[in-house]
């Protein structure tokens, strides 16, 4: 019984964590992006880009990154998601960095909080994912 008590406390902390990644990417790319919440963001693709569409393009990222929310709480190609999801997280922060460290909320400390996102999501998805196979209490007859 007490591995099964340990199976769902892994469970339960995985799809709070999960939950937790998916709000990340809902709350920068639906209500920061599309919704133009936060015009930090308009100004960040407008300085990496050069655009004067800075607002389109802006919003087009934005629904990029809310269908990534969709995805990870889909729960279709879970890991591919992960590895996905932190490629394009590094990649978008080194880029920041090149070309707009001073929009930046932390400046060039946004790197260490990218790397840490990063690895939350790694750390859930490889380590903390419940294993598929289900943990069934032996009975009491068959020991």
């Amino acid at each position: 019984m007490e591995k099964q008590a340990v199976v769902q406390r892994r469970e339960v902390a995985y799809g709070i964590l999960l939950g937790l990644i998916a709000s990340v990417w809902l709350i920068n790319g639906l209500f920061c992006k599309v919704l133009m919440m936060v015009p930090r963001h308009q100004e960040i693709v407008a300085g990496i880009t050069g655009r004067l569409d800075a607002p389109s393009l802006t919003r087009f990222i934005g629904i990029g990154e809310t269908l990534v929310a969709i995805w990870i709480v889909s729960g279709v190609w879970r890991r591919t998601a992960a590895i996905f999801q932190v490629v394009l997280i590094i990649l978008m922060n080194i880029i920041e960095i090149i070309f707009v460290p001073d929009l930046l909320l932390w400046g060039r400390w946004n790197f260490l909080f990218a790397i840490l996102l990063a690895a939350v999501i790694l750390y859930n998805e490889f380590v903390m994912r419940p294993d598929k196979t289900i943990i069934y209490p032996q009975s009491e007859a068959g020991k």
